[in-house]
This record gives structure tokens, sequence and C-alpha cells, in this order.
């Protein structure tokens, strides 16, 4: 194989698919990238056998040919080229090494056969459709930071996408919990996206996805099966398996009769919650909300180093109401506001309240209150 193509384009392609790549592998043909030649372009593919990212690169093919070199090495060689420069890829004779060459610069790299490579077998793709990157965008952001860490439940590690129908028509939905918060937002359904099976996406992907999202007026194109899913977004194509596991009905936690409204400024609200919270321990997140009509006082108690209150503005008529909340948990879903006033539908001290922009049917947030 010997090929040139520009520096920057190939760095391009190599931030894109090297991130799919672990530092750490059992098997070293997973620390490798698939370079390959292909009409007149170059093709490079990486996986981890749960994901796969390929993208090809224009290039000047003065001789075909297929071989796999270590991704993050040859991603940090390519990004300490000088910028404009040209790249030159050669592979020696007896197949053991990939010469770069650029300038006056020469790298060889041990290489592994192309054959060992190996491939996620897609099968066949039920649905296919194409969705706005600025609304796949908006679904990702918005319930990301709810997406479980934990273990055990598997199942919570990913965000989960299904359609359902609303007073608007159909909508396409993303959900994500941790069991403390759960994070549900909508956008119109594309036309293909009907009797989709409900899928988890897991956490892996959907960071890869949201680092493709940077221009939102791209198209993406999206196939899956009950089993994998396949996102293009221009020369990129990112394929994944899916969880595969039962998302919880989500619906039964979502409170339905919390009478007790709160409006608050976002950005006030979010500020005082960040300062008092300044003083809490890391094992002890919780800000006490008082409410009274008109009136919330925040207030954190650390055993070990003070206390903290701060007293809000606020518009609320209902009894008087204390309630605990993870602070960090405050603040992550105050981010996702956009409006300039939240609204809180509480019920009382041990229920989970409801969070929304004002006038937002496309997007609420469900919090478990804590124990002060």
């Amino acid at each position: 194989m010997r090929v040139t193509l520009e520096r920057s384009e190939l760095l391009k392609s190599l931030t894109h698919v090297h991130r799919v790549v672990e530092r750490r592998n059992t098997i070293p043909i997973l620390s490798n990238v698939l370079v390959r030649t292909d009409a007149g372009a170059l093709k490079l593919k990486a996986t981890d056998l749960d994901l796969e990212a390929q993208e090809t690169v224009p290039a000047m093919v003065e001789r075909p040919g297929a071989t796999t070199v270590p991704a993050h090495m040859f991603y940090d060689i390519v990004r300490k080229l000088p910028e404009g420069s040209q790249v030159g890829l050669e592979t020696s004779s007896d197949g053991a090494t990939l010469a770069i060459t650029s300038g006056r610069s020469r790298f060889s790299l041990q290489m592994l056969p192309e054959s060992d490579f190996p491939d996620i077998t897609v099968g066949e793709l039920s649905h296919r459709f194409t969705l706005k990157a600025s609304s796949l965008k908006t679904l990702i952001e918005r319930t990301q930071f709810a997406i479980s860490n934990e273990e055990i439940r598997y199942y919570l590690n990913g965000i989960f996408l299904h359609t359902v129908e609303g007073p608007g028509g159909r909508r396409f939905r993303a959900v994500a919990t941790d069991g403390h918060r759960l994070a549900r937002a909508d956008v119109p359904a594309p036309d293909g996206a009907a009797g989709m099976p409900g899928i988890i996406v897991p956490r892996k992907t959907v960071g890869e996805i949201q680092r493709l999202l940077e221009n939102p007026d791209l198209d993406v194109g999206v196939e899956l099966s009950d089993a994998k899913i396949r996102f293009t977004v221009g020369d990129v194509v990112l394929t994944s398996k899916l969880i595969d596991g039962t998302f919880p009905d989500y619906g039964r936690v979502i409170p339905q009769g919390n009478d007790k409204e709160l409006r608050a400024d976002r950005a006030e609200f979010a500020e005082a919650v960040d300062r008092v919270s300044t003083i809490s321990s890391e094992r002890g997140r919780a800000v006490k909300l008082t409410l009274t009509a008109g009136k919330m006082v925040l207030t954190v108690v650390n055993p070990d180093s003070g206390s903290a209150t701060e007293e809000l503005v606020v518009e609320y008529d209902a009894e008087p109401l204390d309630i605990g909340f993870n602070a960090r948990y405050l603040l992550d879903i105050t981010a996702q506001l956009t409006g300039e006033t939240a609204v809180f539908r509480l019920a009382d001290p041990g229920s989970p309240t409801l969070i929304q922009d004002v006038g937002d049917g496309d997007t609420l947030y469900v919090l478990m209150p804590m124990r002060v």
C-alpha cells in the first residue's frame, strides 16, 4: 500500500475513529486502526467489539492495500506533524511495518494483518430514518447527565430511545435515569421511526455520537434493529451494539398529582444552590429548601465545617414545606433548562418533584428528595 493525503484530513478522521479504541486491551488487534484503500480514498476503521467507527478520507492512491497499526500512536504522530503538510503512508515489502513520512519526518509503525481485524456483524436493520443533528443533539444533551454508572442495573447505562403518541402527533423520545433523577426529552418523530423497537443506546456510543454533531444543520442517518444501531454523520459511520435489557416503566415515577407549584428565577436559584453547597461535604451534598409564601430559604449544614443559608424571593403560595435535594443533581437539571423561570411541582418531603421550563412540554425532569 502506498498513499498520500492531506495531514488535516487524516487528523480529522483519526480524531473521530481513534476514540473508540480503549487504552488497555488484552486483544492486541483491538488496539489498532484498520487502514484500507478504497477507490481513490483511504478508509479508517476502529472497534472495541461493541462500537465501531469508520470514516473515508480523500487520498491519492499509488498502490492499493490494507493493514492495521496502533491507533493512539498513529493519531499522536499525525497530530504532531506540521499543519498543511502532506502525509505519505507505505507498507514495507515484508508486510511488517507502515512508514509514515511528512517532509523530513519519518516514522515506522509495527503492523498486524488486516485479516485479524474484527468486523461487527450488523445483520438486518429494520428501521431507517433521517434526523436533524440539532434534534438528536437536543435529545442527548437534555438526558445524558442522568445516565446511571451502576453496573448491577446495566440496563440504565444508556439512553432509552422510542416513539410515543402525543397530543401533537408522534414523538421521538429519549429517557435516562439513575434511580435518583430522571430526564425525558421529546422531538417530533421523523418519517420511518414509527413502529421502531424501544432501544437502549450505551453511554460510550452516546458520547461518541454527541461529539460528531458539530453542525446543527446536518442530517443524521439512523438505521436500527432491536440489537444494533448505526449513525451516519457526514463521512463518519458509527455502528454500535445496543444494551440487551428492558428499560423500566419510567412513566410510573413521573408524578401526576403534585399540587404545590414553585416558580423561581433559574439563574438566581442555580447560583444560590452553588454558593450554599460550597460548605457541603462530598458524602452529604444535601441542600434543604424551606418554602413559605413568596420565599425560599436554602440551607446546608456540614457538621465538620459549618453551615450556609441564602434567601430567595420566589412565586409560592402553597402550604409551608421543607424538602431536601442533592445539590449536584439540582445544578445538573437547572443547567439543562433554557428558560428564565424554573417550575417545580412538589407534593411532600418524601415524594419525587417534577421540574420543567415554563410552558415546555417537550422536556421534563424528575428528582427524588433526600432526607435532611
